[in-house]
């Protein structure tokens, strides 16, 4: 059995500038998994830098209050929203609330360096 508890994960900073959190990834652990999970925190007053995945993702918001940026669409989000993120879809989300805006991350295929574009100059 493995349990990963979020407290015991190492916190860093990802490439899309939130706190992340690693809790499952099939590279870092010895589990059949297809996807990655993670648990991600975008402080108050900030967004989370503009990229793209090659792969699909979804965003499960536990608490605050947010704005999600998918190419051209745009929606409040909060706690118990699901969002579907589609494969190369340029994203970032804001938190526009008053307190840390708290999600976990699935990535399917798990999450690779390499899938990722960073949009931090445009």
């Amino acid at each position: 059995m493995l349990v990963k508890t979020l407290q015991d994960c190492e916190m860093f900073i990802a490439g899309d500038n939130t706190q992340l959190r690693e809790l499952l990834h099939p590279d870092k652990q010895p589990i059949d998994l297809r996807y990655s999970l993670a648990h991600a925190i975008v402080p108050v007053g900030q967004t989370s830098v503009d990229h793209s995945l090659t792969t699909s993702e979804v965003y499960y918001i536990l608490s605050g209050q947010g704005k999600m940026h998918i190419n051209d669409e745009t929606q409040a989000v909060g706690p118990g929203d699901a969002i579907y993120i589609p494969p190369n879809a340029r994203q970032f989300i804001q938190n526009i609330g008053t307190e840390p805006l708290v999600f976990v991350c699935i990535v399917d295929p798990a999450w690779r360096a390499e899938d990722e574009t960073v949009y931090k100059n445009d």
